[in-house]
């Protein structure tokens, strides 16, 4: 069995979700895991799916064949060995400003850790008006680091950020 990571974006419609799944299942794929967004009337997602050989080429032509939409597909790195290392869902809260995604990712990555997964959004506090930044995101630390290494290298950004950690 290959293993695939499939790209796609486009304008997002109703029926794209099922018309997708509907391609991977009717050329022999399964759907593994997925990250699926709409964001400003468009459709961003990424699938990670297994299929047999001989059906790869026809599931390739038939998702590329999906109007209107980009899609690429990767073959996935199977040999990559599987190092249990610590994850934790860092839930990050601060005023909103430009270059902050950036400022979280360079202190992050600095410390030796891997963000492997981000959900952010910006939003209206409540009561004061002024744009809040908040994040989830899935940290990878190396072996032998503490979480509170990366907790207080990342509120050292600016007083107004706050990281709460939960267990993956």
């Amino acid at each position: 069995m290959k293993q695939l990571v499939i790209t796609i974006l486009g304008k997002d419609r109703p029926g794209l979700v099922e018309s997708i799944s509907t391609i991977i299942l009717k050329n022999n794929g399964n759907w593994l895991s997925s990250n699926l967004s709409h964001l400003l009337g468009h459709f961003a997602g990424i699938i990670q799916l297994e299929v047999a050989e001989e059906h790869l080429q026809p599931l390739q032509n038939a998702l590329n064949a999906l109007p209107k939409l980009d899609v690429r597909i990767e073959t996935g790195n199977t040999e990559i060995e599987h190092v249990e290392l610590e994850q934790l869902n860092f839930v990050i809260t601060g005023n909103d400003r430009p270059g902050i995604v950036q400022e979280l990712a360079s202190v992050i990555r600095h410390k030796g850790a891997n963000i492997t997964h981000l959900n952010s959004r910006q939003q209206s506090a409540p009561n004061w008006g002024v744009p809040i930044f908040s994040a989830v995101a899935t940290i990878t630390l190396p072996n032998g680091m503490n979480k509170d290494e990366v907790i207080d290298a990342l509120e050292s950004i600016t007083s107004d950020l706050i990281v709460d950690v939960e267990d993956v």
